[in-house]
């Protein structure tokens, strides 16, 4: 990468920080970069540590890190997910979908969001979803949130597992 272009990137994370209310610090420059130059991988905070320590060459404290991911979360810029083990897993937070049913992986643990794959069937299920949340918050529940994941393998590692 040439030294504009990391210019610009650096520039685009500032700006998404900013935009946020976030502040600008080396970590957050770091964890946000990462993410978006993975933005269909989920990572675990652990996972999510382990590849900034390796960035860093030194270890990073897990509070502080939990904290970041939590406020990038907090602001949508991240996805938090938690899966059958109860683990949670987050990924960049596309700009255009939010509460959307998807697929996850779990072979090469990418992430497929439904509405790619089954047009309307994936509009179906967000409804459904949105319907429920809506009745939830009008009995009194507050902060009502929905995450809707089908786990599985892909078609790509399942056909690689045929090989």
């Amino acid at each position: 990468m040439n030294d504009l272009s990391t210019q610009n990137l650096i520039q685009s994370i500032d700006d998404l920080l900013k935009a946020h209310s976030l502040r600008k610090t080396a970590l957050s420059r770091m964890v946000l970069g990462f993410f978006l130059a993975h933005p269909n991988i989920a990572f675990s905070h652990a996972q999510l540590q382990d590849q900034i320590n390796l960035m860093l060459d030194s270890a990073v404290d897990k509070v502080t890190l939990y904290r970041l991911i939590d406020r990038l979360t907090q602001v949508s810029l991240l996805l938090c997910r938690v899966d059958m083990n109860r683990v949670r897993s987050y990924q960049l937070m596309p700009a255009t979908i939010k509460n959307t049913p998807f697929f996850h992986c779990q072979s090469c643990q990418k992430d497929s969001f439904i509405s790619q794959v089954i047009q309307q069937e994936a509009l179906d299920l967000s409804k459904a979803a949105a319907n429920a949340s809506q009745h939830l918050a009008s009995l009194g529940y507050q902060n009502v949130s929905y995450q809707l994941t089908l786990n599985g393998v892909c078609t790509d590692c399942a056909q690689q597992e045929l090989q």
